[in-house]
């Protein structure tokens, strides 16, 4: 069980602060890859919390393995993004607020793979042709969006 799951357990729906990895992947056309959520059915970043004992970079290799099946042989910090922006109630009534540290995926490998039911699908977008998508990515993506294409 996650250590959120955990928190859950005594603090029920209200707001925690949780810190995690949020991992920009961006193929050789320069798209970001997005996975479409299945708790919110919107469009996000490959990202989570961190667990107990983990570094947040261990944390950005675990999500990007688990929602992608991608690994990376490095990982470049981008920026550390918090605040009222990255407020997220889940459709069950979960509050948090989220620290993101956002880590770009650098030399990437690995094929397409969904390891963890967290998403319905993978897909990569053009920056200029975004879907809809959940708020704390959007979010992330306008705050960050001169630093995902270098």
């Amino acid at each position: 069980m996650s250590y959120i799951s955990e928190l859950r357990k005594s603090f029920g729906h209200k707001p925690l602060i949780n810190i995690g990895a949020t991992i920009i992947v961006v193929n050789d056309k320069n798209e970001l890859l997005l996975n479409l959520r299945t708790d919110t059915d919107t469009w996000g970043i490959i990202g989570g919390g961190m667990e107990l004992g983990e570094s947040l970079e261990q944390t950005a290799a675990r999500e990007l393995w688990e929602e992608s099946g991608l690994k990376a042989r490095r990982y470049e910090l981008l920026d550390v993004l918090s605040g009222k922006e990255l407020y997220f109630c889940y459709p069950n009534g979960d509050e948090t607020y989220t620290v993101a540290v956002v880590y770009k995926a650098l030399d990437v490998y690995g094929e397409l793979k969904i390891n963890d039911g967290e998403s319905h699908r993978l897909q990569y977008f053009s920056l200029d042709e975004l879907p809809t998508l959940e708020s704390r990515a959007e979010f992330v993506i306008s705050k960050l969006k001169d630093k995902i294409l270098k």
